[in-house]
């Protein structure tokens, strides 16, 4: 396995990124933390748990998606040919394509979690002695600092999990147009949430056995440990609401009574019932995926659902 460390700067501007991005979120009318700052080591964890849990459909259901069409995606790999997976997480899904893609050159995983990508980097390079592993501690929302050595090599993408859905439709259709233009890429793999009745969105992000609510909470832990802040976490609760409006799902941090929060010297005041708004997850429809897709530089070739029509697997193309 090659591993590319992060740089000191990288280093240095995740730090000032993330202490700038809570701060701002936190003066912020509608107080809001980006999602992604959900996934440090303790985060990634615990959202690991989450894909097990009976109320959350979206992994296994992607997954069997994936088991049963990503023999399809050969048709994509020729010679050199590697397999880039933004936000890699545990790589879980990732074997379902190198499982039936044996073909392929290198897997390179990025993901901003350092000690998490490495650990799953490494067991996959364990089960899969020939595959050239290339793990990238990056954030894939910014330029992407693919390693030199792959050169011209074709490039599959592969975005599981739906993490689309917690972009923005705005941001989501930035990121389709960044990634369109990554040197050399034949095909992007895509997983999507479908629209589907509420009660099912909202026991999937608010589970009976509390691990979602402890991943949600995590986020306090975080910033007092990295910014010196006093949350009290008996002083909020994790709550998942459907904003029909939007079609998507939201996580908040809800405060249980008025207070005031001591972070880098400033004061943050809550009222009773005020909340930070940790994550969204919009839901789509195939069209709208697709039509999304034909905005921003790609067309969607395949799009496979399961026979429920819960989820979502799109593969797009450059157009």
């Amino acid at each position: 396995m090659t591993v590319a460390p992060p740089s000191e700067s990288f280093q240095t501007e995740a730090a000032t990124s993330f202490t700038q991005s809570i701060m701002a979120g936190l003066r912020a009318r509608q107080k809001t933390i980006e999602s992604k700052w959900l996934y440090d080591a303790r985060g990634s964890q615990l959202f690991d748990t989450i894909t097990q849990l009976d109320e959350y459909y979206p992994t296994r259901t992607e997954l069997g998606i994936l088991r049963k069409h990503a023999a399809e995606l050969q048709h994509y790999v020729s010679g050199n040919t590697a397999l880039v997976e933004l936000g890699s997480g545990s790589s879980t899904k990732t074997r379902a394509l190198l499982n039936t893609l044996p073909n392929l050159h290198s897997y390179v995983p990025v993901d901003i979690s350092k000690d998490h990508l490495y650990a799953s980097a490494r067991h996959v390079a364990d089960e899969y002695g020939a595959l050239n592993v290339i793990p990238i501690v990056g954030d894939f929302t910014g330029e992407i600092p693919l390693p030199a050595e792959l050169g011209d090599a074709r490039k599959i993408l592969f975005f599981p999990g739906s993490t689309i859905g917690n972009f923005q439709i705005g941001d989501a259709a930035d990121l389709l147009a960044q990634m369109r233009q990554i040197s050399d890429v034949v095909a992007f793999v895509v997983g999507v949430d479908l629209v589907k009745d509420t009660d099912t969105l909202i026991r999937a992000y608010d589970d009976t056995s509390g691990v979602t609510a402890a991943f949600n909470m995590n986020l306090l832990t975080r910033i007092n440990r990295e910014l010196g802040a006093n949350f009290n976490l008996d002083g909020f609760k994790h709550e998942a609401r459907w904003n029909d409006a939007r079609s998507r799902v939201e996580m908040h941090l809800v405060s249980l009574r008025a207070q005031v929060i001591q972070i880098f010297g400033e004061e943050i005041s809550f009222a009773v019932g005020e909340s930070i708004h940790t994550e969204n997850s919009h839901k789509y429809t195939p069209g709208q995926l697709e039509q999304l897709a034909c905005e921003n530089g790609w067309e969607a070739d395949q799009i496979w659902t399961d026979p429920k029509q819960l989820f979502g697997v799109a593969v797009l193309t450059p157009k």
